[in-house]
């Protein structure tokens, strides 16, 4: 009898370590009364470590984004949409986007008017994706907020004070077994809301712990960027002359020399100083909330791509872009003053007439890093400075070097035209950000590609000296480093050529359009027309034409289902094991075991030859029609879409809400090996497919 309850214990406890329902996300629900009878609804979200909480707003064709759905009601009205406070922004390399998420917390507040003088409930459903380092997870929960209802104009002053006790509904969700539990609680408010949600409800404020979350990486990666930025301002025509000028004007007292060197480590300062201030004022000015119109609207990217074009044609001699002669005056002026505000005006006269050679860099520092945190562009701005005052300071304590230093002539000139030409290429980024947010379809991939061709083969002749703008010097003799510097430029022009017949280019996956925008891709034409024996399984010899085929696709020229019970009805037909990939438009992870794993070409004939593929999509939006519908066994609801259906089974079927998800059944929807989740080993992969089928033949023989 021992002996009986032990295994029924042991087989109980795997069944619970099986069971993969996630959950890493805990939601708070709060209303805020406030004046006129308009009303906050607070969404407080709690965030396991290391998930990520896709956010609203992001350019399509990435991850899932979080919507938001309100019953409609005469009691309330929405005003304007659900706002988010300080999301981080980061570019995927799988979608090739800049996506915005949430770690460790969130808070979203929507914002209503109360129509109703009886008290009322607003209610509504989210859907959102969380992702970790191997799995992503969809979610669909309700939500219920209770509200009070309107009150007369002379009662206002009474039911303000009375609003600050506010009541919340949380909803936790217990490990899950073979199901999930749900519980409701009621919290007073006073002990879950900070001062923070008072200060908040009009305009978004980055906290404490939103900067604590600010990934240091990118922090460093932006400021030694910008550092190499101010290291090349110092190359240009308008700085470089500036330095023994300077270190002149502060070692003339020699009999004074300690002085001297405090002033110039004061004029050091001061550059610093005066950018980083600029730094700051972008981030306070703009911040995170402008973030997200600055990087997808067009008028921005239109606006950065035309400045961009008008400093690239200002360094290559076409004008010359200058301060305002009375702003130089006014700070020349300032110099002759003594004491230390001589060369804090010194550096200010600095950073005025070198405006024309360091505004463009200056500018592409500050537009990178204003789509990010409020951090980034102060760092970004002292990385610029901390290197662009370095030699003054430098040259001031050891006027010794100055001897070593090269005299000015054109090869200032032509640093100045090589950054042009890489002005120039920046430049079309922005306009291609422009032209796929909006499909405008005039700067497709290969179009992009053939600029940045022409502009790296254009610099590569104008370095051997082929080439010349009206402010270039002869060039009597290729010196080495003009010599590395255009090997360089024609090798990058020889890399992008492959690209125009659909070359993945990995290595600048995150500057280039998408590859859907690509019209000519040889690897697909070929997939299409490939006729061996690795392509047996076409579409024209299907049993039965898939559905939602117009609309779904399989990768790499795979021939296949989008729904389950089609699936298992054609491997029937066909006495094959059915490969089921639950996936999403979304997954991340999913796009990348595609292109990785599935693209072997070890893993695409066993796929071809061996299953009958099924890939069910958790996140697509298509309605089905009302006799397609389910009710889910597992929360209650009915399920009106393609994606809601499969999510559903999924965590009905196999407990799992995660994907990517491969389970391998046989033609009675049986499992027959243990399934899998992401895992970029091939070999693994492989293996996982041949123990399939070969327990798939087992079971024929019996």
């Amino acid at each position: 009898m021992r002996r009986v309850l032990f295994i029924l214990f042991a087989v109980f406890f795997v069944n619970i370590l099986n069971a993969q329902i996630i959950n890493p996300v805990k939601w708070t629900y709060s209303v805020k009364q406030l004046p006129n009878n308009e009303a906050e609804l607070i969404f407080k979200a709690k965030i396991e470590p290391d998930w990520h909480l896709y956010s609203q707003f992001f350019e399509d064709g990435g991850p899932v984004k979080m919507t938001f759905s309100f019953e409609k009601s005469d009691a309330y009205q929405l005003l304007g949409k659900v706002q988010e406070f300080t999301p981080k922004t980061e570019h995927d390399d799988i979608f090739d986007i800049d996506v915005q998420y949430f770690e460790n917390q969130a808070k979203l507040v929507q914002k209503i008017k109360i129509l109703s003088t009886k008290d009322f409930v607003v209610r509504g459903e989210m859907e959102y994706q969380v992702c970790y380092e191997d799995k992503c997870v969809l979610f669909n929960p309700d939500f219920e907020f209770q509200l009070k209802g309107a009150v007369k104009k002379s009662e206002q002053k009474t039911e303000t004070k009375s609003s600050q006790e506010e009541t919340t509904t949380e909803v936790k969700q217990n490990e899950a077994k073979d199901s999930v539990s749900v519980e409701v609680e009621k919290v007073d408010l006073q002990q879950v809301v900070t001062e923070e949600d008072t200060a908040e409800h009009i305009t978004p404020v980055t906290n404490v712990s939103d900067k604590l979350n600010i990934d240091n990486g990118s922090l460093w990666w932006l400021f030694w960027i910008s550092f190499l930025a101010g290291l090349l301002a110092i190359l240009t025509p308008c700085v470089f002359p500036m330095i023994p000028m300077t270190v002149t004007f502060f070692l003339k007292e020699g009999e004074n020399k300690a002085k001297g060197r405090m002033q110039a480590l004061f004029y050091g300062f001061s550059i610093i100083l005066i950018y980083t201030v600029i730094g700051t004022l972008v981030a306070v000015l703009f911040g995170v909330n402008f973030a997200n119109w600055l990087s997808t609207h067009w008028i921005p990217n239109v606006l950065f791509f035309l400045i961009f074009m008008l400093f690239a044609a200002s360094f290559f001699g076409m004008f010359e872009i200058v301060m305002p002669s009375w702003l130089v005056n006014k700070s020349v002026e300032k110099e002759d003053k003594a004491g230390f505000m001589a060369p804090f005006f010194m550096a200010f006269t600095l950073v005025l007439v070198s405006f024309s050679c360091t505004g463009p860099l200056v500018g592409a520092i500050l537009v990178q890093s204003a789509g990010g945190a409020v951090l980034e562009p102060i760092i970004g701005m002292l990385g610029f400075s901390l290197a662009f005052a370095l030699p003054f300071t430098l040259f001031a304590f050891f006027p010794s070097w100055l001897s070593n230093l090269p005299k000015s002539g054109g090869w200032l000139n032509s640093v100045k035209v090589v950054l042009g030409f890489i002005e120039v290429a920046l430049g079309f980024k922005f306009l291609s950000i422009a032209d796929q947010t909006y499909h405008w379809g005039i700067l497709d991939r290969e179009i992009y590609l053939a600029i940045w061709i022409v502009l790296a083969i254009l610099l590569g002749m104008y370095l051997l000296g082929k080439l010349k703008f009206v402010h270039d010097s002869d060039v009597p003799y290729l010196s080495v480093p003009r010599f590395f510097l255009a090997v360089a430029s024609f090798t990058f022009a020889v890399y992008l050529i492959p690209g125009m017949w659909g070359a993945p280019l990995k290595a600048l996956s995150g500057y280039l359009p998408p590859m859907s925008s690509h019209d000519f891709d040889m690897a697909e034409i070929i997939r299409e027309n490939n006729t061996g024996a690795i392509a047996n399984f076409e579409e024209n010899t299907l049993p039965e034409k898939p559905k939602y085929s117009e609309f779904l696709h399989l990768p790499h020229g795979l021939k296949g289902y989008f729904d389950y019970e089609q699936a298992l009805r054609v491997a029937k037909k066909l006495n094959k094991p059915l490969f089921l990939d639950f996936t999403g438009h979304g997954c991340v992870n999913c796009r990348e075991m595609e292109a990785n794993v599935w693209a072997a070409p070890e893993v695409l004939k066993r796929l071809k030859n061996d299953y009958v593929i099924v890939a069910l999509y958790v996140d697509d939006k298509t309605k089905l029609p009302e006799n397609e519908w389910v009710t889910s066994t597992f929360d209650g609801k009915v399920k009106k879409t393609i994606g809601k259906k499969f999510a559903d089974f999924q965590i009905t079927r196999f407990q799992v809400n995660a994907q990517p998800y491969y389970v391998l059944l046989d033609a009675n929807g049986e499992l027959l090996v243990q399934p899998r989740a992401y895992d970029l080993n091939v070999d693994d992969f492989v293996d996982f497919l041949d123990k399939g089928k070969k327990e798939f033949e087992k079971r024929n023989k019996k």
